[in-house]
């Protein structure tokens, strides 16, 4: 990898304290920050996606934060698009990109790029498609545990985009979509990358989950969502969907207490964030460094030259 450019990444389960940890290390080694995360590249998602806010973003260059609108879609080969562009100007100003964030496919498309996958027959999207708005994403995660329970276990239940996806994949070919990523192999990297993985005790990370979430709501995420709704955002958006903002969507609607949304959110986040652990604990390119140590990442710059 050496003729390649250079690269620092910082990822780690939610709430694990990843932007601090980087904003440390940018000061430290003429660095810009990339967002890495799938939900902070979103205007007026602020709140429930734990987004820098702006005084800490103004202490030096960020990119790719508030980009897109709520209701515009984006995907791992999107970033990878704009993440590219922003790290080749990031190098023309001689200082180091870093990306941070906790979206595993977005790294991993940034770094290896992402693996080609054969073409659906148009009628089996449609028809999925319109089994996804009859029945729910849960029914056709059950459907996929039938016919791929390994991806099945890897993935949400209410994650519509990759349920749909894995499904499409096994019923069109017969084969795992994990199948066609284990073809791509992801073995050529497209950079010189130093790949760091914060890690914490996951009782320690559980309480920092459940705290974030309380703070969440004394800072204002019931107001931020009832914001997003009265601009005219559908409640059925993917970024509307996630973790925090439906549940405070379902607060509103009177199908959930208070308590009951918090509580929620809590549960998920913490399965959310054994799921990331799994991910990045399994990825043979990271580095595991307990999340207090930040030196320890300027020694591993130092002497990987990164």
């Amino acid at each position: 990898m050496s003729n390649l450019p250079p690269l620092l990444l910082i990822s780690g389960p939610t709430a694990v304290g990843k932007s601090a940890i980087a904003l440390e290390l940018a000061r430290h080694c003429n660095a810009e920050i990339i967002n890495g995360d799938s939900l902070q590249v979103y205007r007026y998602l602020d709140i429930g996606t734990a987004k820098p806010d702006l005084a800490e973003r103004g202490l030096l260059p960020h990119h790719l934060f508030d980009i897109l609108d709520p209701d515009q879609p984006f995907n791992a080969t999107d970033f990878q698009l704009r993440a590219d562009a922003v790290i080749t100007e990031i190098h023309g100003r001689g200082a180091l990109p870093l990306v941070v964030g906790g979206t595993g496919l977005y790294l991993k498309a940034l770094l290896f790029g992402l693996c080609r996958m054969p073409e659906i027959e148009p009628e089996i999207r449609i028809q999925l498609e319109s089994r996804l708005e009859c029945e729910g994403s849960e029914s056709l995660h059950a459907e996929l545990s039938r016919h791929d329970a390994a991806m099945a276990a890897r993935l949400a239940p209410r994650d519509k985009t990759r349920v749909l996806r894995a499904l499409e994949i096994v019923l069109a070919t017969g084969k795992s979509i994990s199948y066609f990523q284990e073809q791509h192999k992801f073995s050529a990297p497209r950079y010189k990358f130093l790949h760091v993985f914060l890690d914490l005790d996951r009782e320690q990370l559980y309480q920092r989950i459940n705290h974030r979430v309380e703070m969440m709501i004394e800072t204002g995420l019931r107001n931020e969502v009832q914001g997003l709704l009265e601009k005219g955002y559908s409640p059925e958006l993917k970024p509307l969907q996630s973790i925090g903002y439906r549940q405070m969507i379902d607060h509103l609607a009177g199908r959930l207490t208070l308590d009951q949304a918090v509580a929620d959110t809590q549960q998920a986040t913490r399965r959310y964030a054994k799921r990331q652990l799994t991910w990045f604990r399994n990825d043979k390119n990271t580095l595991r460094v307990e999340v207090a140590d930040w030196r320890k990442i300027l020694e591993m710059i130092t002497s990987q030259q990164v």
